[in-house]
């Protein structure tokens, strides 16, 4: 499942299933009820019916909880006052947990879910044990994708997808993140060794729609 962003009603309509969810991370900001959406991931957690990979608006709510000075905006900021005002028991701290403990990516056989970006060494090694911790390369690539050195016109970093082309054949990245799609469907490439990323950030929060694809290996 792609980028939900705050965005409870889609949330809901999406995990109205007997499936295990994998949901792509950045679960808030953007959009009306970041809370709600914490609250209704920490029930699947609870519930084992459900999972997160760490998204980058995830880890800042996450050292904004924890207390870190970082640079505060509009969107971070309406997230905590939601969480503030919700009647959910100690969400603030449940949600920090949840988020301290989430994996910055996670590898099924040979299929890989990831936020951002692919890294080789997702291959070869577990996460760190938390992605509130100092950055590293893997890390920085997990929550951001890969970057260049200039900035969009929206003020954004540009970001480049020159990863896909690392992806070994016969894996497959699901990704977040970046909104690719111009169809309304998500986005699938494949890289030069043969390997396949498939983007699933369709904007929801952000005026767009919530992407999730029926998995049928397990």
């Amino acid at each position: 499942m792609g980028d939900v962003h705050g965005d409870l009603n889609a949330f809901r309509h999406a995990i109205a299933t007997k499936r295990f969810i994998i949901q792509l991370g950045d679960l808030v900001d953007h959009g009306p009820d970041s809370a709600g959406v914490l609250e209704t991931m920490l029930d699947l957690l609870e519930t084992r019916r459900g999972m997160f990979v760490l998204g980058n608006h995830d880890r800042k709510l996450g050292r904004a909880l924890e207390g870190r000075r970082l640079r505060r905006d509009l969107p971070l900021e309406t997230t905590l006052k939601q969480i503030q005002a919700s009647t959910a028991e100690d969400l603030a701290n449940r949600s920090y947990q949840a988020i301290a403990r989430a994996p910055a990516w996670q590898r099924l056989d040979n299929m890989l879910f990831v936020h951002g970006g692919f890294h080789t060494a997702m291959l070869s090694g577990p996460p760190p044990q938390t992605g509130l911790a100092d950055m590293s390369a893997p890390l920085s690539r997990a929550l951001f994708g890969e970057t260049t050195s200039r900035l969009q016109p929206d003020g954004y970093p540009e970001r480049r997808l020159s990863w896909i082309n690392r992806i070994p054949e016969g894996t497959t990245v699901y990704v977040g993140h970046d909104r690719r799609s111009l169809d309304g469907r998500p986005l699938h490439r494949t890289g030069r060794l043969g390997g396949k990323a498939i983007f699933m950030d369709l904007g929801a929060g952000k005026g767009g729609h919530l992407a999730w694809i029926d998995l049928n290996d397990f």
